[in-house]
């Protein structure tokens, strides 16, 4: 083969896989979803809840968050409020003592592993039969509770993850790229959740059956690896749109690139331990799912790399190539300028799109090369 017909494998193979990843995967979903939706068996259901709120250094949201849990509309006999800090180094232990009184307890590691290992101590001293975990910076709608245990009424069900609304007081060009980029999260979520299972939930707002609860280890994406651990068990992680929390987006693009790098790095980790999850023979179209959504979204910066480098070649041998290579540079020519815009403090809404794209697909072309070299992530510092 010559080096023209090489560099046109890569660059078609490079296209379908890319258009698969964000096109051809939600119209397969859209399709599966019209065949095999399945419906979830909701009834009258109040279990006993214990709310586990992981923390490190957290004083300043924590007594808001304490103060919105409380105020949750259930049972109050039927609640419990455990607050798993991590050795925190600020207030945040101090604060959680102040609402003893009204029934709060403090779970605090003697030793910082992450919060993971966190979540695992407050499960162990937990008494609900529904965990319910979130983050000392979500705020909940009163109803959440009152309307996800309904879900749990069905036996299939061993976890149900709320709806995050992420809010953005700042405007910000990061934060409008994250709430559209969420948005696009949310449509294959609740499909997903219809089909077979959700492959990953919402870290600040889900809930598990206390029964159904695998100790996951440290270095655990457990947000992602939950519904994991649910269809291992013959059970489903599911999505429940009117369980509502809210939480603010980051507003700049380095903090925002630092989440995602370790999210991902640890998601990679979680793939691997877990890869038999990926064979169809085993786990159906959650297999699927698993590769679709997060194993190819996340090799796409090795895709998009590819078709550049493939255009760069074929452009002198074609229009159609020159026109594909020169719209590859002015997209990310337009990414670099809203970077650039945001770091003088200037927000522009319209670039705030190509901007995000880049900083996501960066992010994973990071974590690809700190997974690779070994780099593992338990513990985590707040980006405030």
């Amino acid at each position: 083969m010559t080096v023209t017909s090489i560099a046109e494998v890569f660059f078609w193979s490079s296209a379908v896989v890319f258009f698969y990843t964000y096109i051809g995967y939600p119209l397969l979903l859209v399709v599966m979803d019209r065949l095999r939706a399945r419906a979830v068996q909701r009834a009258d259901y109040t279990p006993s809840v214990s709310v586990v709120i992981t923390a490190y250094n957290e004083e300043r949201d924590l007594q808001g968050k304490l103060e919105n849990t409380l105020d949750l509309e259930y049972l109050k006999d039927k609640l419990e409020i455990i607050v798993a800090s991590d050795c925190s180094a600020d207030r945040t232990d101090e604060i959680t003592r102040s609402f003893a009184a009204r029934g709060v307890r403090l779970h605090r590691q003697t030793e910082r592993l992450g919060k993971t290992a966190a979540q695992n101590a407050a499960v162990e001293k937990a008494h609900g039969e529904i965990i319910l975990f979130s983050d000392a910076t979500t705020l909940y709608q009163p109803d959440v509770l009152r309307v996800m245990m309904p879900n749990f009424a069905d036996p299939t069900v061993g976890c149900v993850a709320g709806r995050l609304i992420y809010v953005d007081p700042a405007q910000s060009s990061v934060g409008h790229g994250a709430r559209s980029y969420w948005g696009y999260e949310v449509f294959l979520k609740e499909r997903e959740s219809r089909i077979s299972s959700l492959i990953g939930v919402s870290g600040c707002l889900y809930a598990v059956r206390r029964s159904a609860y695998v100790v996951l280890y440290n270095e655990a994406c457990s947000d992602f690896l939950i519904a994991t651990k649910m269809v291992e068990q013959g059970l489903r992680a599911i999505y429940e749109h009117d369980a509502v929390c809210t939480e603010e987006t980051n507003q700049r693009g380095d903090r925002e690139l630092r989440m995602r790098v370790r999210v991902i790095t640890q998601t990679f980790t979680d793939l691997w331990r877990n890869r038999q999850m990926m064979n169809p023979l085993r786990s159906g179209f959650y297999a699927v799912q698993l590769i679709s959504h997060k194993l190819l979204r996340y090799l796409v910066p090795i895709v998009l790399i590819a078709c550049f480098g493939a255009s760069l070649l074929l452009a002198t041998h074609s229009i159609f190539y020159a026109t594909v290579l020169t719209a590859q540079i002015l997209f990310y020519t337009v990414a670099l300028i809203s970077w650039r815009l945001e770091r003088s403090g200037v927000r522009n809404r319209l670039l705030a799109l190509p901007q995000y794209f880049v900083l996501a697909n960066l992010a994973a072309l990071i974590a690809i090369y700190k997974f690779l070299r070994g780099e593992r992530y338990a513990r985590w510092e707040p980006i405030r």
